[in-house]
């Protein structure tokens, strides 16, 4: 089978899977969010931590509640790292430096995963256990968490209330994220993931010379790294490593678990809202976009120019030969478009254009379909905007599902969208003018400067993979991109959870024949080109420093 063909068969296979998971997986996260009866088992936490599980809370109540638990999340985890060397497991791992350990726990704590250490010659067992395979669970929670209070936002009425958070999160890691990693876990090892408690092993390589083999935990984690988007690896090489992905069937389970969830969430808004026509519209426009980066990825890798490309029959350069190119484009394409962070290749090998796209899929915003949770408030936010764009069009007063997108609504619309680029350009910028940071680029010109670009919007997209190329482990760029980490993560929130607020106090109007339909494909049309016209608008100036200019060099 020729390998065109084996990507082929792959991409319709992932297709299918995900469209059958769509409407039970959908339907599911809707119910969990929705119920008024609690486990015992969530009882008994409720009464442990002093919450009322009937409770609802004002959207910022909730928003405290969200930051208090991320910032202990990072204290306990800075904590974790910084004391490991006196721990359990520690398989003598020395003391990783305060800049790198403030950097790897907010990383972990804000779903972003960037790391500027080797997992194996780093962290332990009991650190990557407790405290970062921990808080892989949490920040998937506290996305979707976000999300479902933003839908509740567009059902409630003349209320205040948009949920409790303590119990949204408690939901979501015990009766889907946990789940759900417990079934996959035993499928990995099962196909040759690793996990055990070892630590390292010497042993003798077929020409003659000693190497030294890691254990670890690992198919625990890498479950909840895709099935949470985080995207953190136990091993350098990440999903590239023969003991977290070890053969073709792996990779693509990996992916599917990665777009899963993403994918099934627009089918809980439509059950949440009482119209599952409004999911599909979402879900069509995601899938249009995924789509799209998938088949111009794997093109302008699988291009033949220059004597070493013909050779290979494509740019094999930093790409496992177990998978080859379609399904390393495939995970490239479905990892940066979500904020995952996971690489089963490097991307820093990949073609300009082919490594342009995989920066342009983190720009658009990580929303076809996103990380859990975000990639889905990221495109409700943009769905506003549209309606918004075609209320001026006809000089009528924008709706969407019932309520009135007036000046508040639209303001914290726009912060959101200007959140991000703002980090991502005054950061690269910043760089860029510091001659010590540009000297952290392995490579120079339009490459190296692609390779900070990458970076900042990596980090404050919260994806987490990176143009390897760049040294990162420096204590200027463990601080700004850990800066960029936090306020790419919690300052949309904070405009997420106030738009719910502002939507839920409202009274919900009347659909008339003059409302814009937006379940149609004139609406997936408008929505997918203000996608297209916002990121081109904000972000391509610096594409054209960077990968454009490179590619037409």
């Amino acid at each position: 089978m020729s390998s065109t063909l084996a990507g082929w068969l792959q991409a319709l296979a992932l297709v299918g899977a995900l469209a059958l998971c769509y409407r039970p997986l959908g339907d599911y996260i809707a119910h969990l969010l929705t119920s008024a009866k609690h486990l015992r088992v969530e009882k008994g936490l409720y009464k442990v931590v002093g919450v009322d599980g009937d409770a609802d809370q004002r959207w910022p109540v909730y928003l405290r509640s969200v930051l208090a638990f991320s910032a202990l999340s990072i204290l306990f985890l800075y904590g974790l790292i910084r004391l490991q060397t006196h721990l359990f497991l520690s398989l003598g791992m020395p003391e990783m430096a305060p800049h790198q350990a403030w950097n790897t726990a907010i990383s972990f704590t804000t779903n972003t995963n960037w790391q500027s250490y080797s997992g194996e010659a780093a962290l332990g067992h009991l650190v990557q256990m407790a405290g970062l395979a921990v808080q892989n669970f949490v920040s998937a929670a506290v996305g979707i968490a976000i999300v479902a209070a933003l839908i509740r936002g567009f059902t409630r009425n003349r209320t205040d209330r948009v949920g409790n958070f303590w119990v949204d999160l408690t939901r979501i890691v015990l009766r889907l994220l946990l789940p759900l990693s417990i079934v996959f876990a035993l499928v990995l090892v099962a196909n040759g993931v690793i996990q055990n408690f070892h630590g390292f092993h010497d042993l003798a390589t077929l020409g003659g010379d000693t190497q030294s083999i890691p254990g670890g935990p690992v198919a625990s984690q890498e479950v909840i790294k895709e099935l949470g988007t985080n995207g953190g690896g136990f091993f350098n090489a990440n999903s590239a490593h023969p003991f977290e992905n070890p053969n073709g069937f792996t990779n693509w389970l990996e992916i599917f678990l990665l777009l899963v969830i993403s994918f099934s969430l627009p089918r809980t808004f439509g059950k949440m809202v009482g119209d599952n026509r409004q999911g599909y519209a979402i879900v069509a426009v995601m899938a249009l976009f995924w789509v799209a980066s998938a088949a111009l990825i794997t093109f302008a890798e699988s291009q033949h120019s220059g004597t070493a490309l013909q050779a290979a029959g494509g740019a094999m350069e930093g790409k496992e030969q177990r998978f080859g190119i379609a399904a390393s484009s495939l995970f490239a394409a479905s990892t940066t478009l979500t904020s995952t962070g996971a690489v089963d290749s490097f991307h820093d090998s990949f073609t300009p254009f082919g490594g342009g796209i995989t920066i342009f899929n983190m720009m658009l915003g990580e929303i076809a379909p996103g990380g859990t949770g975000s990639g889905l408030y990221g495109m409700l936010i943009l769905a506003i905007v549209a309606v918004f764009v075609a209320g001026l069009m006809v000089g009528r007063t924008p709706e969407y599902l019932g309520k009135k997108l007036g000046g508040r609504e639209m303001k914290f619309a726009s912060l959101y969208i200007l959140t991000t680029p703002a980090l991502v350009l005054i950061g690269t910028g910043v760089a860029m003018a510091l001659p010590g940071e540009r000297a952290g680029m392995l490579n120079s010109g339009s490459h190296g400067f692609s390779e900070v670009l990458y970076a900042f919007t990596s980090a404050s997209n919260n994806n987490g993979s990176a143009f390897a190329g760049i040294t990162v482990n420096t204590p200027w760029y463990d601080t700004a991109l850990g800066l960029c980490m936090v306020f790419g993560r919690f300052l949309p929130m904070v405009f997420v959870l106030a738009l719910a607020g502002s939507l839920a106090q409202q009274q919900p109007v009347p659909a008339t024949p003059g409302t814009l339909p937006t379940h149609k494909p004139l609406f997936v049309g408008l929505l997918s080109g203000v996608v297209l016209i916002v990121v081109g608008l904000t972000y391509f100036p610096a594409l054209a420093l960077g990968p454009i200019a490179e590619g037409l060099h």
